[in-house]
């Protein structure tokens, strides 16, 4: 199991590399920029000799890259040119870095059908920018707020439309697909959703998962993460996919919420622990 979360950047871009050492992790996922401002400091060389030396050390792979919430390829003209602007500079900023992948929201537009042909232009002038930089994986979204790709027949649209879909992927946002209407609670309900998946996308281009339960009920549309079996997906459903063998190599990065439980204890090494718990569990866990 490669296991994982995404963790704070802040004293500098390897600190959340140390800090995945330091709660075991193989791989991990960061910001590679302030991802709630447009203008960033350039990249130093400092701080990439830095980077390289702390991934090598602790051997940590793959390292996967969040694009920016400020971000919407389908939103209006001045944001959209930001948009595509920032999405060039990420790229090239984890080029530098050698991040294995980008994980981007598409975009949000109220017109689906308009949506993914300016975000599939924008990625295709993004790409076309670096075209040796790093894979570019498009995450499902929960469908709140006109968020495009709450569905897998529009990030299938989304990579029809693309110039170099090779260089392309999909990563997995449990709590979004579960509020975007996809069951995962069940065996039978699990393997439909993955048999969806497969049939529209192909299981080959699942490259990353975001690791998540969720607060809200199924259908919701509701974006709301909840910590490792404390939401409406739970223990035994998350272990579905935990213990699925076709994803043994997928990243599994968890996004459940920061900060300490009611004992001191990190979340995020309370997250791990339950998921690594889920993926040889005793019998009575896989029948809860």
């Amino acid at each position: 199991m490669l296991l994982g979360a995404h963790l704070s950047t802040q004293g500098g871009l390897h600190k959340a590399l140390d800090k995945a050492g330091v709660l075991g992790f193989s791989t991990v996922a960061l910001f590679v920029r302030n991802q709630v401002q447009w203008r960033v400091p350039e990249l130093t060389d400092a701080a990439v000799r830095t980077f390289h030396q702390t991934r090598e050390r602790l051997r940590l792979s793959p390292v996967i890259a969040h694009g920016s919430y400020l971000m919407n390829l389908a939103g209006r003209s001045d944001v959209r040119r930001k948009s595509i602007k920032a999405l060039s500079t990420d790229l090239r900023r984890s080029r530098r870095l050698g991040i294995d992948a980008f994980v981007l929201h598409p975009g949000t537009n109220p017109d689906a059908e308009e949506g993914i042909r300016l975000i599939a232009d924008g990625l295709n002038t993004a790409a076309a920018s670096l075209p040796d930089g790093p894979r570019i994986l498009l995450e499902t979204t929960a469908g709140q707020g006109n968020s495009i790709g709450y569905t897998f027949e529009q990030l299938a649209a989304l990579l029809d439309r693309l110039d170099a879909p090779g260089r392309f992927g999909a990563c997995f946002d449990t709590c979004h697909v579960f509020a975007a209407g996809y069951d995962l609670r069940t065996p039978a309900a699990y393997e439909a959703t993955m048999d969806a998946f497969d049939r529209v996308l192909g299981l080959g281009r699942l490259e990353a998962v975001h690791l998540n339960d969720s607060k809200r009920p199924l259908g919701s549309r509701v974006d709301r993460h909840e910590h490792i079996g404390r939401g409406k997906i739970g223990r035994s459903g998350l272990g579905h996919l935990i213990r699925d063998r076709r994803l043994a190599d997928v990243p599994l990065i968890l996004e459940t919420p920061k900060g300490k439980d009611d004992r001191g204890r990190d979340w995020d090494a309370v997250n791990a622990r339950t998921v690594r718990s889920l993926l040889h569990p005793r019998p009575k866990e896989t029948a809860r």
